[in-house]
């Protein structure tokens, strides 16, 4: 009876222990939880480095991996998010949320190739998620491979046909094409889901090629209006004034154009003029 007793209060106090590190794990958990929210990286990684080492060998810390990769990715530890993004996908290499931040890592790091596996493995895993293809038509384009970028918006647009990224890469698609009177319309509904500025810019050069100067106007003003230093709406408005016959204003749109990081051969071949300082 006695040694029965014994292996019970044993096992009491194991559950107790246990009960305390699964508290603690928990517990920091949670302040790495709101440290990520409010962006402190630093104490957020210290936190899940600790939470990690409550439970060494719990099947969940693939989750505290995935977090701690992408923590240490906003901190501009790229290679060591990398390396822990990798531990994770050893670990779980069917896991859709540690692939797609692998994905991210590796864009970032300049690995395309990495990049592109990892979101294809996401669509063997789920082919109903739309990023990870969008991400590949992305790619796609990059490349001026719209026969690809066309494959996967069909799923896109088969999935959601109402959704930005559908828009968004038929748009591109009609624009790598020159198909500009085709293009326009998914531009529209592009900045009617997400009036971003370099949307703007993408919709007014299409209105360039489509001569249709007074729209094309008010896209570069509205842009501007919301980011005054994106170089492409000065570029544009740079076209825009050469095209009314307003070559100096033309020139000082060029020149902010340059200032503000497009390559000044580049500003020059495509207005067809020389700038000057």
């Amino acid at each position: 009876m006695k040694y029965l007793l014994s292996i019970l209060s044993i096992l009491l106090f194991g559950l107790y222990l246990l009960a305390e590190d699964t508290d603690l794990r928990f517990s920091l958990m949670g302040e790495a939880d709101a440290a990520i929210s409010k962006g402190e990286w630093n104490i957020a990684e210290r936190r899940l480095l600790e939470a990690l080492e409550v439970s060494p060998d719990d099947p969940t810390n693939i989750l505290l991996l995935s977090n701690l990769g992408m923590v240490r990715f906003n901190m501009g530890k790229d290679s060591l998010a990398l390396e822990t993004l990798n531990q994770a996908a050893d670990i779980a290499p069917s896991s859709v949320v540690v692939l797609t931040n692998r994905a991210t890592v590796r864009t970032a790091l300049g690995d395309m190739a990495g990049a592109a596996a990892d979101y294809s493995r996401v669509i063997d895993i789920d082919s109903t998620l739309v990023s990870p293809r969008f991400y590949l038509a992305v790619m796609a384009l990059a490349e001026a491979d719209t026969v690809t970028a066309r494959n996967h918006a069909a799923h896109i647009v088969a999935i959601d046909s109402e959704c930005f990224e559908a828009a968004f890469i038929l748009a591109r698609i009609y624009t790598e094409e020159g198909r500009h009177d085709l293009a326009l319309p998914y531009y529209n509904k592009v900045i009617k889901l997400d009036g971003q500025p370099e949307y703007y810019a993408a919709r007014a050069l299409c209105y360039l090629h489509l001569d249709e100067l007074n729209a094309a106007a008010d896209d570069i003003a509205s842009g501007l209006a919301l980011d005054s230093e994106i170089a492409e709406l000065y570029l544009y408005r740079a076209i825009l004034n050469k095209m009314r016959f307003r070559p100096d204003d033309a020139a000082v749109d060029a020149r902010r154009a340059v200032e503000l990081g497009l390559n000044k051969s580049l500003v020059e071949s495509t207005l067809g003029q020389k700038i000057t300082n």
